[in-house]
């Protein structure tokens, strides 16, 4: 899809940058309802991950195994949400978010950037889990990326935007670029001419920054940036330039 198509089937305030896992920080942990307060106080769009538990239930963390942000072993993919609120707590103290606690938690305040995290190629289980939140979600002010293109082509005919994650470690998913409506790229892509000619006629993020010397290096071919540790007004003036 063209970039000004794309373009006019989203909220602009996407524009104005992503916050990365929330606005979190040293005192809010990352995914975590504390972060995306944060980022709703700001009036800053947030991206975040869900996990299907074995009851096929969506929680709200990056990584599959917990221990990283709440400092206790689990693979989410195992455990029951049940399990998982009773036994783990976030390092801010904060309950693992479920994905309809933050839908009821946003309002559709902010724009949301919702990441599908497949599990041993379980795409199938957790689009089909999904699917039964997209009642509740704008189109305009959501965002589904996935780096596992069979999960975005599930919900080709959902009528949102759809962006497929390319890293620098798996390059070989940019040839299904063309297959969904955007592309969210790893920064370590911009030193090829291919991507930069690529990103100036299709949306494209990029992730994930964390200085502004990396945005002013890809500023001029990128519509937007997810980003942490940076000042979120600083971010929204220099892409409204």
């Amino acid at each position: 899809m063209k970039k000004k198509k794309a373009l006019s089937l989203i909220n602009p305030q996407l524009l104005e940058g992503i916050a990365h896992r929330g606005l979190h920080n040293e005192q809010y942990t990352e995914n975590g309802m504390n972060a995306f307060i944060n980022a709703i106080k700001h009036n800053v769009a947030f991206e975040f991950d869900i996990h299907l538990t074995k009851d096929h239930q969506l929680v709200v963390c990056h990584d599959e195994d917990l221990f990283r942000t709440t400092g206790k072993k689990g693979i989410i993919e195992d455990l029951s949400l049940l399990e998982i609120k009773k036994n783990y707590r976030l390092l801010d103290g904060g309950e693992i978010p479920t994905l309809q606690e933050v839908i009821d938690l946003n309002k559709d305040q902010v724009p949301m950037v919702i990441e599908l995290k497949v599990f041993k190629k379980n795409y199938k289980p957790l689009v089909k889990e999904f699917k039964k939140y997209l009642p509740q979600l704008n189109k305009r002010n959501t965002l589904i990326i996935s780096f596992d293109p069979r999960s975005l082509w599930l919900l080709r005919r959902c009528g949102f935007v759809r962006s497929l994650l390319v890293s620098k470690s798996d390059e070989y998913t940019w040839i299904f670029r063309h297959t969904v409506e955007s592309v969210d790229l790893d920064i370590n892509l911009f030193s090829e001419n291919r991507v930069k000619k690529y990103a100036k006629k299709h949306f494209t993020n990029v992730w994930t920054i964390e200085k502004i010397e990396q945005l002013q290096s890809v500023l001029e071919y990128v519509d937007t940036i997810t980003y942490q540790y940076l000042e979120p007004q600083k971010v929204k003036e220099l892409l409204n330039r």
